[in-house]
């Protein structure tokens, strides 16, 4: 009578590795106390998602402060929806964010460490050893159903009304005879592994969850399929191997991983392997058309892939400390006492993280990194949306390089000092604003169809741009010049204040704010600019006097 040793030994006959081979090869980590080591696992099957930036984000800063590891592992067991490159993406794209990996998966030519490979399509080697295990001590085994089969076996569950699924008597090849197995698999018959379960479902069991605390779930009691037809693992079966010898110390995972959690539970004890400790991050979440909450989208949602807050300008300081304020209560208050500290140094905790998932705030978003880039000084800034231009706006980068003090000049218009002008939210909001500063862009202003005020003749407009032209003073400072254009209103009947222009607008042609917006539009082209003043500085004697001509010419 054949042995499941002989079972095992069939079906995995070039595995020669043991556990304790296992063991040895990938040794626990030599860390300091409280050293976490977490993963990032992502599929190659798509763009890095906002929920997926915001758990890497999460597990990277704890790994960080606790002084342990941060890797990537590619979870590429699935390969009908591996879409190629994807996965060098996805880290290209925690880089952009200043998630750099510890060691892990970096692109499909380099892998650092020594707890791989850590591409999941490259370790059947360490999946098999474990799996051929589980055999040898009756906990695995190969199941010979066909799709029609389980089919059917779906719809006596569903007209009895019992739970669906492969487990206890629905389980036909659980306890099938070692040498009718042996037979089948020698006669060419296709098979998978499944784990043989041991739970009930009308049990429960107890974990800890590092954020949602103490919790119940219904005991696992399925035999799911831990090694699939193609000889890949399954998700639930890499995981326990890949987080046991790469030893991981905290899973960080989004809350929909929690229905799993008995599976892994079951699977880490049945093996002999410490659990590790789990985080199950809230989901980010959004309100649909219909008023449900529901989790950002892939297919519904563009502010659900990463990418289009890269494509839009965010700055990336800006969009993480948003994601900060989503994982820990406390962030706002703590950014609040500590303005010039890095948000690298704020203490990310599990206690402090919100058991319910949180609504997206793109408006949020927005608010943030115009704070933070408000404070930035004017040289940081400019090679921050220097490079953001080279990638996504070369009109816009060709003007910056063109003249790069200029540009730096113009970002600095207001900045620093102790409350900065915040007039942008995203690097794709400077150069609409500004474009004019540029003379190609200035000559393709149609001059014949400015937005002059309609109560005031062009005669009078006239009237104060040559003025203005012919005693232009650069050398005033800001309170001086503006006394000046007060003169220069007053000089042509307007009122020097709006105040008095009210009380007798019988009185006067208009006020000095209509004076500064002749101005701004003969310099600018429209009636909204950053600061005249220094406008007026930055294009200088030569560029001023030479606009307010070409606007005098279409008179």
């Amino acid at each position: 009578m054949a042995t499941l040793k002989d079972l095992a030994n069939l079906i995995y006959p070039n595995i020669h590795w043991t556990l304790e081979d296992l063991e040895k090869r990938f040794p626990k980590r030599n860390l300091p106390e409280g050293a976490k080591v977490i993963r990032f696992a992502p599929s190659p099957t798509g763009f890095l998602h906002t929920g997926s930036l915001f758990a890497s984000l999460v597990g990277y800063y704890f790994a960080q402060q606790s002084k342990g590891i941060f890797y990537i592992r590619l979870e590429d067991t699935d390969t009908k929806r591996e879409i190629e490159g994807s996965g060098s993406a996805l880290v290209e794209q925690l880089k952009e964010f200043d998630i750099i990996p510890d060691e892990g998966y970096f692109s499909e030519t380099k892998q650092i460490g020594n707890y791989g490979p850590y591409k999941q399509s490259e370790r059947s080697e360490i999946y098999n050893t474990c799996i051929k295990h589980l055999i040898e001590m009756g906990r695995a085994y190969p199941c010979f159903c066909s799709a029609e089969e389980l089919q059917e076996l779906r719809k006596e569950q569903e007209a009895r009304k019992e739970i669906p699924g492969y487990y206890g008597k629905y389980a036909k090849y659980r306890d099938y005879p070692v040498d009718a197995a042996i037979e089948k698999i020698k006669a060419g018959v296709p098979y998978i592994i499944r784990f043989k379960s041991m739970g009930n479902h009308e049990n429960k069991v107890a974990f800890h969850d590092e954020i949602k605390g103490d919790i119940e779930l219904t005991e696992n009691d399925q035999d799911i399929v831990i090694c699939k037809s193609d000889g890949l693992p399954t998700y639930h079966f890499a995981h326990l191997v890949d987080d046991h010898f790469m030893r991981t110390t905290h899973v960080t995972r989004g809350e929909e991983w929690l229905p799993s959690l008995p599976i892994h539970i079951e699977l880490f004890d049945t093996i002999g392997f410490e659990r590790p400790k789990y985080a199950h991050i809230p989901n980010v979440m959004k309100v649909d058309e219909n008023g449900t909450r529901r989790k950002l989208s892939k297919r519904k949602d563009e502010e659900a892939a990463v990418s289009y807050f890269l494509e839009q300008g965010y700055p990336k300081y800006g969009f993480i400390e948003y994601l900060l304020t989503i994982a820990n209560s406390n962030y706002e208050a703590w950014r609040d006492l500590n303005l010039e500290k890095d948000y690298k140094e704020f203490p990310l905790s599990f206690e402090k993280m919100a058991v319910e998932g949180a609504l997206f705030d793109i408006a949020k978003v927005a608010n943030i990194s115009k704070e933070r880039m408000a404070y930035k000084k004017a040289k940081d800034l400019a090679l921050e949306v220097k490079a953001w231009a080279k990638l996504y706006d070369k009109n816009f980068y060709n003007h910056i390089i063109e003249n790069e003090d200029l540009f730096i000049s113009i970002l600095n218009i207001e900045r620093e000092k102790e409350k900065p002008r915040k007039d942008y939210e995203k690097y794709s909001d400077i150069y609409p604003i500004i474009s004019f500063f540029y003379r190609d862009v200035y000559d393709a202003i149609d001059k014949n169809n400015l937005d002059w005020n309609p109560l005031i003749s062009k005669e009078d407009i006239r009237s104060v741009l040559q003025d203005y032209h012919d005693t232009l003073d650069l050398s005033l400072d800001e309170e001086a010049w503006f006394a000046s254009i007060k003169e220069l209103a007053v000089r042509h009947g307007f009122a020097d204040n709006v105040k008095l222009w009210k009380k007798n607008k019988e009185d006067y042609k208009g006020h000095v704010g209509d004076v500064s917006e002749f101005l701004r539009i003969a310099l600018s082209g429209r009636k909204n600019s950053p600061n005249l003043y220094y406008v007026i500085q930055i294009l200088g004697e030569k560029e001023v006097k030479n606009r307010i001509e070409t606007i005098l010419k279409h008179f």
